[in-house]
């Protein structure tokens, strides 16, 4: 059936660009001039802005045209919340906090799942104009050229990238010696504060690999095909394949994928 979603909408992934495309600008402005005070609180540190409900309000006006029987699962919930068979599965701006605070790191994802499974996958970057892309079975680009995760097979040759909790604290104190032991046997790990650019980074071989823990299924969705296009695995922390909804993930190529995956045994 996914092959015949993407047969009959042979054009799919260029027009989920074309709804993207005046959301990135729309964040571009509103990032150059923003306010501030018009920061909101969803938890003690989790913020939201009338830019984030704008972007998802004008993604979801978009895509709800293109597939009519899609359901929808937003972070903002601008929608109703339909988890249907197949389904748009949206991040309108990940790395909120990155953009509250004039830092260049934040994202647009969508993705498209059919019975879990991601078909399509765009994470856009608004600020460096980049467009990472993936369609089931077609490969991964960057702003129409073809990329591969990185090749480097040895942890101590890595740049690994994860991301730290910032809500919710019970597993901190677990959290901590694995963060000491990927910093002393790789060659550095980075924190952007994004992870659907994280994995962007990954399928680019920008980050060898990347972990992180109490993710949502909208911020990793759109990046799984992206690292899996590009030849990569991603996996939660046990090594199952149910990287989306089981709110942990590693990625990276195979070989430093088992790497990873050992170190991160206390987390499981």
């Amino acid at each position: 059936m996914s092959h015949d979603i993407l047969i009959r909408n042979p054009n799919l992934l260029e027009q989920v660009l074309q709804v993207a495309h005046p959301v990135a600008e729309f964040q571009r402005h509103e990032w150059s001039n923003f306010n501030r005070n018009a920061i909101e609180y969803k938890g003690a540190h989790d913020l939201v802005s009338y830019v984030d409900r704008t972007a998802e309000e004008m993604l979801v006006a978009g895509l709800s045209k293109l597939l009519p029987e899609a359901g929808f699962l937003t972070e903002e919930g601008t929608v109703e919340q339909s988890r249907r068979p197949l389904m748009w599965v949206v991040d309108p701006l990940d790395g909120t906090t990155n953009f509250a605070h004039g830092l260049p790191f934040f994202s647009i994802s969508i993705a498209l799942l059919l019975d879990g499974t991601p078909l399509l996958g765009i994470v856009w970057e608004p600020i460096r104009h980049e467009r990472f892309t993936a369609v089931a079975g077609q490969g991964c680009r960057l702003n129409g050229q073809n990329i591969t995760v990185s090749p480097t097979t040895i942890l101590d040759h890595a740049l690994l990238a994860t991301g730290f909790p910032y809500e919710k604290y019970d597993r901190v104190d677990d959290y901590l010696p694995v963060l000491k032991r990927m910093m002393t046997e790789s060659r550095g790990v980075r924190r952007l504060g994004s992870a659907a650019l994280d994995l962007a980074y990954v399928a680019c071989g920008r980050f060898d690999g990347y972990y992180e823990y109490n993710l949502s299924p909208w911020d990793v969705a759109a990046g799984v095909l992206l690292v899996t296009e590009a030849g990569g695995r991603a996996s939660n922390f046990s090594g199952d394949a149910n990287a989306i909804f089981g709110r942990q993930i590693v990625a990276a190529n195979e070989k430093l994928h088992a790497q990873l995956l050992e170190r991160l045994e206390p987390l499981r």
